[in-house]
């Protein structure tokens, strides 16, 4: 049988048919396979980055107390609210086909392949902007093959999960620009001092070089290298259409200013303050260390940026010339919102972290007006006379007390209240608790705000069990507002990276003590800085109505004090046990509070204290304490519970024994200031 053999041409026909036929089939297979592997890059979740923020802390002017990263600066900003200039050069000089291909640019690619293996080595990359950001958040810089696959794949789930936009934002926000500057915010602030969205063209060009080498192309140590990578970058702006030649040598020529050494320091404001804002924040709102540092909070705070200035300014000055090893302590507060606004925890942050603030110490004689409000509750008036002189005290067990006043001065004659108090009399504060008994003192001072263990003993009205200055300041914040505690704040609000707000602190008022009594108290604790007060040799320093009380023990100098607007502490001592000065030393807490306080208030008008209802004004002859007429020569101002007040005139000073008391016209607001113009002004 003859075979009969087909001419090649049809044979051929026949294979490219075939051909055709498997080339359909295989790009359809591929196609399947693609799209099966497009499916599934897209429903699988991307690894959690942990991109680390700075958390920002405020004061209460909205201006930066501090911010917190720990060698890994990063504010992230919308894309909205970056300068245009610089994304269009970051995109120019890292991958300029962004916005055409899905997170390969295989031109480059192919040629990277090329150079590598022309060199054996694998240096060059050609990595897309989608490709680095998977890279910085997922991935390591070992250039390994494994690493590249990987990269590869998250690059893929990169381009499906996100929009251009959100890819260009994100990356923007996590690259490194060297100083522990991470993202364009952090990068702007840290050359320019400005905020990315104010970046000009130059300096967006500038910045746009750094990431190829944060530590060769830092215009801050490197600057003609920065210069020369800048002009690379614009060159690629002209290139790609972004800019005109005549806009690149603009931008070439223009003079840039960047930020100083001191600037990029960021010295901290208030570090003890910054310490108990991190107490607050993980101990009692339950916030981890590493999102308190790396979460991106923002933190806004009550403290008083100038007010706190003021005190650092007024401690260093009385205390330039005292010893080296003694410290302070000072904490003012807002007496109507509880809002701190300065906190000083110690002489030096960087030789001491301890925060004195909250330090128990013992009060001595600034603990008596609990004592003395107490009493007032409890039928005591300004005029209620004990006698001033040595006492030896005697208990049921037999044990003594044998209190002494300072200096062993004492009247040798009866004394009033208000008296007791400019004096600073120990046997009148002992003879009070004695009447009143000790318990009563302690539930005084708890309700007011003392939170510290407190000795139930006769001695606690001399002030001998410790407290810190911190309850002393919200103790006498109680007194200043007429008898209602507020509770201290020093964060008003905390609010994560995205705006949600997780902490929130409004103002939390009880009232503890008649508020009559508080006015009164108040009142006579004004006699402290009036003369005969311990605390007159710093009147010259007040310019308004100012209320507190000196306290001092071998180891302590305490003045707690107040005005309408602000309750200030300032506490003195060693650390060690050391006895404190009682020349050098103890006298200087007084000059730093009064100073402190003037300044701090300087931009406020002298305010007087509030008088509640029940409260009534009247003239006393202080010689034997009953009304005064218009002849008493020497009438003083003195406030009493409704009711209270002296009934009977002195009649001692009438030209005629017959002749009927005039009593002098009750005051009004001119002669409360009539009574501060003598020294306060008005």
């Amino acid at each position: 049988m003859e075979v009969v053999r087909e001419a090649p041409l049809i044979r051929w026909l026949r294979w490219i048919k075939r051909l055709v036929k498997f080339a359909i089939f295989s790009v359809l297979i591929g196609s399947f396979l693609i799209l099966l592997g497009v499916l599934y890059l897209r429903s699988q979740p991307l690894p959690e980055a942990n991109i680390k923020q700075t958390t920002t802390i405020y004061a209460s002017s909205g201006h930066v107390l501090d911010t917190l990263h720990r060698g890994e600066n990063r504010i992230l900003v919308p894309l909205r609210d970056i300068s245009p200039y610089l994304v269009q050069a970051t995109i120019a000089i890292e991958d300029r086909y962004f916005w055409q291909h899905y997170g390969f640019d295989f031109k480059r690619i192919l040629m990277a392949v090329y150079v590598n293996l022309k060199n054996m080595q694998k240096n060059q990359g050609a990595s897309t902007i989608t490709a680095q950001l998977a890279r910085n958040l997922y991935l390591t810089l070992d250039k390994t093959w494994e690493r590249k696959i990987k990269e590869a794949l998250l690059t893929a789930q990169l381009e499906l999960n996100y929009s251009k936009e959100e890819i260009l934002e994100m990356y923007l926000n996590e690259i490194y620009y060297g100083h522990s500057a991470y993202g364009v915010q952090a990068a702007a602030q840290t050359y320019f001092g400005k905020d990315a969205g104010e970046l000009t063209l130059a300096e967006s060009a500038l910045l746009a070089g750094v990431p190829k080498g944060p530590a060769y192309y830092s215009p801050l140590t490197n600057f003609e290298r920065a210069k020369e990578r800048q002009k690379l970058v614009l060159q690629a702006m002209v290139r790609d259409g972004y800019i005109t030649e005549e806009q690149m040598q603009e931008a070439v020529s223009e003079e840039l200013v960047f930020t100083t050494k001191e600037e990029r320091q960021h010295p901290v404001v208030a570090p003890y303050f910054r310490d108990y804002i991190a107490r607050l924040v993980q101990e009692k709102y339950g916030i981890d260390e590493e999102k308190f540092i790396h979460g991106g909070l923002k933190i806004y705070t009550t403290l008083d940026a100038e007010m706190q200035k003021k005190a650092e300014q007024a401690i260093a000055r009385h205390l330039q010339n005292a010893n080296p090893e003694l410290q302070v302590a000072l904490m003012a507060m807002d007496p109507k919102t509880g809002h701190i606004k300065a906190f000083v925890g110690g002489r030096d942050y960087s030789q001491s972290q301890y925060n004195r603030v909250f330090s128990q110490r013992q009060p001595g004689s600034s603990f008596k007006p609990f004592l003395y409000l107490a009493a007032l509750q409890r039928g005591f008036t300004p005029l209620t006379l004990m006698k001033s002189e040595p006492t030896v005290f005697t208990y049921d067990n037999g044990k003594q007390y044998i209190p002494k006043n300072f200096g062993d001065k004492y009247a040798h004659d009866f004394i009033t209240l208000t008296q007791a108090i400019a004096t600073s009399d120990n046997i009148y504060a002992v003879k009070t608790i004695e009447h009143l008994s000790p318990q009563v003192l302690v539930e005084q001072a708890k309700a007011l705000g003392i939170t510290s263990p407190l000795e139930a003993v006769p001695s606690l009205a001399l002030g001998s069990s410790p407290v810190s200055p911190f309850e002393m300041t919200a103790a006498y914040a109680a007194i200043a507002n007429l008898g209602e505690r507020v509770k201290p704040i020093a964060i008003t609000k905390i609010e994560d990276s995205e705006g949600n707000v997780l902490v929130e602190e409004k103002p939390e008022k009880v009232q503890v003590a008649d508020p009559a009594a508080s006015f009164l108290l108040t009142d006579m604790m004004q006699s402290v800085f009036e003369p005969r007060g311990t605390a007159y040799r710093v009147a010259h320093l007040l310019n308004r109505p100012v209320a507190g009380k000196t306290g001092s023990t071998d180891y302590d100098s305490w003045l707690v004090g107040f005005t309408p607007q602000l309750v200030t502490t300032v506490w003195l001592g060693y650390d060690e046990g050391r006895k404190i000065d009682p020349v050098r030393d103890a006298p200087l807490a007084a000059p730093i509070w009064a100073e402190f306080t003037e300044q701090a208030l300087a931009d406020q008008p002298p305010t007087l204290f509030e008088m509640p209802p029940g409260v009534i004004s009247v003239y006393i002859d202080p010689h034997n304490n009953k009304l005064a007429t218009e002849h008493c020569p020497n009438p003083q101002l003195v406030s009493f519970a409704q009711g209270t007040e002296p009934t009977e005139y002195c009649t001692e000073h009438l030209p005629h024994p017959d002749e009927p008391p005039k009593p002098i016209k009750p005051p009004d607001k001119q002669s409360f200031w009539q009574r501060f113009g003598g020294w306060w002004g008005q």
